[in-house]
């Protein structure tokens, strides 16, 4: 547990330091928008990782030269933080430890005002969701909710970028940690006001970090939010008597807290003993926080209301909830249940936003069917027939009568379910790859042949059953010719279902799957199975919608408008196919899968303008791109019974129906910044 606060600090002293959050008196989320670059650069400089040393990120935005110069800022802070910190890592004092992160996040500041001052900007790289299959627009053009996704997915692939290096040296040496180098507090930097961008009422976090670095609540510890008297020079806020409440938490730390539906009783910060059975130890004091929430009442200010509560899902087994703007109208002091007195403030939640049920202020705003036994609507106990480890049930609410998709599709396209791709005795296959010589799992990514494709890293980390650190134009895992069992870490991809599905019936889109299970981001969700066909076989894209064709190649080459994605791969691609097939390869994938005949659960999962999975090729038993195995994966962390979704990718105008005609479909995703047409 330890190493897991020392993990989620650094990403937290490094997010926040770059990323601006908000302190608007309308407490709404804010963050500016960063390119990959500026994010990285910032991270080098707060730790030496051995993995990305020497490793520096392409950059694909359009880089804009700016007149800005903070050289000699930046020198006098180096000075600063060689004066203030020590040679022997393992004795600093406390003094100097504040003083290397007060100089970190004054460092970050710098970094940030190249930006606003015309630094390097250009289109951010996305993460994950759209990569290589979609188009991803720049900053302003996303929509708020998407750009506060985003912020939580960079926070997220960084946090298992280290995930990774710590589970490395912990296989390396276990030695017990001097009292010297423990985890020691952290300064939080200053609120920093920006613009744009809003969290959605009901938006889940799955750790206070999260919050952090979207400017929802930007205090690591504290149940209340504030902005500082040092706002009293912005002119946006000279008007305002500061302290003022931002937001405040509510987790059950404190024993006088009343939650009733849209109205709270919350008790101010302070004389709590911070052991987790919520006791008071001494007096409050109208200071800090308390002042100001009762500021808040005297000038009309509402306050963002987010609601904690334990989650096994969550690495810090909690999840946070957004829960929209309350208005402080009282306050009072009182002795508390424990003899010590307490400030207290009722608040009110303010009309016209989603109204919270029961349920959702004791923060349990779903709640996973346990067996077939609580479904409604099932029409079929499992599509797959048993091919799957994990039964895959069928619901219906909408049509009457309600039929299952294994009838409806058998009857009309002769659909059968398949958990693998299917492919005809005229089609020939590469042969297996040698594979690697390791023996039990593959540990050291030096040596193990399969990671050396992958940059000599292994693309996942053991936390959770397996997740993808980062969105890769191709991942190679072990396949069947490697000296490593079924149990590598290396093959995550191939084991299957590991969570609970759903195929259930909508009213506008068909068929669509959600979760029984909470899924983290970078999980495996399913592989798009079907049959093997070359794509010039394929007549049209209006005779069948279920064609997915395997562009790994042109992923790789950036080609056809797909955004490049990120990652070394080590693999000669003239030493696969013969040039000229390349060069064909580059104006149309050669392969597809065609999921109208057969095809497994991923066949049901709709679009989406701003999906929850992106599609990721995979290589295992060969090493030939144009028939690399289609994965999905999570983007988010994705709670309980949200539908899945991903980007097909299609540009508009580019389907033409039998009559040579341009073919529209709208698209009903329901996404804010939905483009309105799937094509």
């Amino acid at each position: 547990m330890e190493s897991e606060n020392v993990i989620t600090e650094i990403v937290q002293v490094t997010l926040t330091s770059t990323i601006q959050t908000s302190s608007n008196p309308t407490p709404e989320c804010t963050v500016e928008t960063l390119t990959e670059e500026t994010l990285l650069e910032s991270f080098l400089k707060r730790r030496s990782s051995v993995r990305l040393i020497g490793k520096k990120r392409p950059f694909y935005g359009n880089p804009v030269n700016g007149s800005y110069d903070d050289s000699s800022e930046r020198e006098r802070l180096r000075a600063r933080r060689r004066s203030g910190g020590g040679s022997n890592r393992g004795r600093k004092n406390m003094s100097a430890i504040h003083t290397e992160v007060e100089v970190l996040s004054e460092m970050a500041a710098v970094e940030s005002a190249e930006l606003v001052n015309g630094g390097e900007q250009g289109r951010p790289v996305a993460i994950g969701v759209g990569e290589g299959v979609g188009e991803i627009v720049g900053g302003d053009e996303l929509s708020a909710h998407a750009r506060v996704k985003e912020t939580v997915r960079r926070f997220n692939k960084y946090y298992l970028h280290f995930v990774q290096e710590e589970e490395q040296r912990c296989k390396k040496v276990k030695v017990k940690v001097p009292k010297e180098d423990k985890k020691r507090s952290a300064k939080r930097p200053d609120l920093k006001a920006a613009t744009k961008a809003s969290v959605h009422v009901g938006y889940q976090f799955y750790s206070r970090a999260e919050m952090v670095v979207v400017g929802l609540h930007t205090h690591w510890l504290k149940g209340i939010d504030y902005m500082t008297k040092g706002y009293g020079m912005s002119e946006e806020y000279k008007d305002f008597v500061r302290p003022l409440a931002l937001s405040i938490v509510m987790s059950g730390v404190y024993e006088d807290d009343v939650d009733n539906l849209d109205e709270v009783v919350y008790t101010g910060e302070g004389g709590n003993n911070l052991r987790g059975n919520k006791r008071q130890i001494g007096d409050q004091e109208m200071v800090r926080g308390n002042l100001a929430l009762k500021n808040n009442i005297e000038q009309n200010v509402p306050v963002r209301v987010i609601r904690g509560h334990g989650c096994k899902s969550s690495y810090v087994g909690k999840v946070y909830t957004y829960d929209g703007l309350y208005k402080v109208t009282k306050y009072w002091a009182e002795k508390g249940n424990s003899g010590f007195t307490v400030f207290k403030f009722r608040l009110r939640r303010l009309e016209g936003q989603p109204v919270l049920t029961t349920n959702q202020v004791q923060c349990i705003r779903v709640r996973a069917p346990k067996s077939l036994s609580e479904v409604r609507g099932l029409v079929c106990d499992d599509i797959s027939g048993g091919q799957e480890r994990i039964p895959v049930p069928a619901t219906n609410l909408v049509d009457d009568p309600a039929v299952a998709p294994s009838g409806k599709f058998y009857i009309v396209f002769c659909y059968s379910y398949c958990k693998s791709v299917q492919v005809r005795e005229s089609m020939k296959l590469p042969v297996n790859a040698t594979g690697c010589g390791c023996k039990g799992d593959c540990n050291d990514p030096k040596t193990c042949a399969c990671a050396k494709l992958n940059g000599s890293v292994f693309p996942y980390v053991q936390r959770d059953g397996g997740r993808l650190i980062e969105a890769k134009s191709v991942v190679f895992e072990c396949g069947p010719n490697c000296g490593c069992g079924p149990g590598c870490g290396n093959k995550i991809s191939q084991r299957g279902l590991l969570y609970r599905l759903e195929v259930f019936r909508t009213p506008q889109k068909g068929w669509a799957v959600k979760s029984w299970d909470f899924i983290p981001s970078g999980a495996p969700v399913c592989e798009y199975t079907g049959v093997l066909k070359q794509t010039d076989e394929i007549d049209g894209l209006s005779e069948n919608k279920f064609i997915f064709e395997i562009d790994c190649l042109q992923t790789m080459e950036g080609l056809d408008g797909r955004e490049r994605r990120l990652g070394n791969v080590s693999i000669n691609l003239g030493t696969h196919f013969a040039r000229k097939d390349a060069t064909k390869a580059e104006s149309w994938p050669e392969f597809c899968i065609d999921a109208g005949p057969a095809g497994g659960v991923a066949r049901f999962i709709n679009h989406s303008c701003e999906p929850n999975l992106f599609v990721q090729c995979v290589l295992s038993s060969h090493h030939d791109l144009r028939l690399a195995r289609v994965m999905l994966f999570a983007a988010d962390n994705i709670p309980p019974l949200q539908e899945l979704t991903y980007d097909y990718g299609y540009a508009l105008d580019s389907v033409l129906g039998p009559d040579g005609k341009i073919e529209i479909l709208p698209c009903y995703c329901g996404a804010t910044g939905c483009r309105k047409r799937l094509h």
